[in-house]
């Protein structure tokens, strides 16, 4: 394979699986500008999505929805219109590449302790059922059986006020939040059992046999840029899917071999060693609407301390050879 030769796999489809166009520019945007400084123009956005095969009216529309969440604003009222990243989106972004780029390198500390929840509502109030079951799966609980949930750890703090918030409406709603702990974690009523460890095992190894290619082809050196920005964009799209869904459960939970060291190796060779080719890519195409384009885009990189993942290249460095 050569540089002219595009990596199986990457271009088609060009948006990675899954993606809206407002979920890919809040990737985009959270990996490769830092700063609520840069000016972005909107013409320099469309010509980002267009990379994905995003047309421009959806483009805007990707623009107005980020907007309205708060993540950009526009600077002034100029026309066409210049947006920037808000000190708010600033600090979510470096939390969340945190979070990616540092999930899976160190065993969590365990100390047996979950949180239990277990809820109860009348026949009546089923859509408020569902709401609840939501919601506790965006805090990471899963059903242990039915109205009751769990989650590791010790934290119950954001679950307490998310239910109190969705049912104190609710007429003859009742809940409980509650520390356990299992005398039989591991065995076939213990709460490993709750978790389709199975599926996400598969997942893991799915993640390694798509990318093993195009992690071969970055370490020849044949990726060419346009390729490396479609690529490493999907490659960090599947990814954080892992970092926000994996319970991270201590090693005597999980079955032996467990695959996700090898999907991180596989993420991170990717995401480092496609970082500055993805990242002169997006200054090629943004350039021409955006002077300061070399300027303000940056790229995350996963760190040698792994508890400060930090910009590289852009306004805070140049970029640092991949592993």
């Amino acid at each position: 394979m050569t540089a002219e030769q595009p990596v199986p796999d990457v271009r088609t489809p060009r948006a990675p699986l899954g993606s809206s166009p407002q979920h890919l520019l809040a990737t985009l945007l959270g990996e490769y500008l830092d700063s609520a400084d840069a000016d972005l123009p909107s013409a320099a956005v469309i010509a980002m999505l267009r990379e994905f095969g995003v047309t421009e009216p959806s483009a805007r529309a990707a623009l107005s929805r980020l907007v309205k969440r708060g993540l950009i604003a526009t600077r002034g009222d100029t026309r066409p219109p210049v947006y920037h990243l808000t000190p708010t989106a600033i600090a979510r972004h470096r939390s969340r590449m945190r979070h990616f780029l540092t999930f899976g390198a160190q065993p969590p500390p365990w100390t047996g302790d979950w949180v239990l929840v277990s809820y109860s509502i009348p026949s009546a109030g089923q859509a408020a059922r569902h709401v609840v079951r939501r919601a506790l799966a965006g805090l990471g609980f899963v059903g242990l059986y039915d109205s009751v949930w769990i989650r590791p750890g010790v934290d119950a703090a954001p679950v307490r006020a998310e239910l109190a918030a969705l049912l104190h409406s609710v007429v003859g709603a009742r809940w409980s939040v509650l520390h356990a702990r299992f005398d039989e974690e591991a065995g076939p009523h213990g709460p490993a059992a709750a978790y389709d460890l199975a599926g996400l095992a598969a997942g893991y190894a799915a993640f390694v046999a798509r990318f093993a290619p195009l992690r071969a082809a970055a370490r020849r050196g044949a990726v060419d840029p346009a390729t490396a920005l479609v690529a490493r964009t999907s490659a960090m799209d599947s990814w954080r899917r892992f970092a926000d869904t994996d319970p991270d459960l201590p090693a005597h939970l999980l079955p032996q071999p467990w695959p996700r060291g090898q999907a991180r190796e596989t993420f991170l060779d990717v995401h480092s060693r496609l970082g500055a080719l993805a990242r002169s890519r997006l200054i090629e195409v943004t350039a021409p609407h955006w002077p300061d384009a070399a300027r303000w885009i940056t790229h995350f990189d996963a760190p040698d301390d792994p508890t400060r993942p930090e910009p590289a290249g852009g306004p805070r460095g140049v970029a640092r050879r991949p592993r």
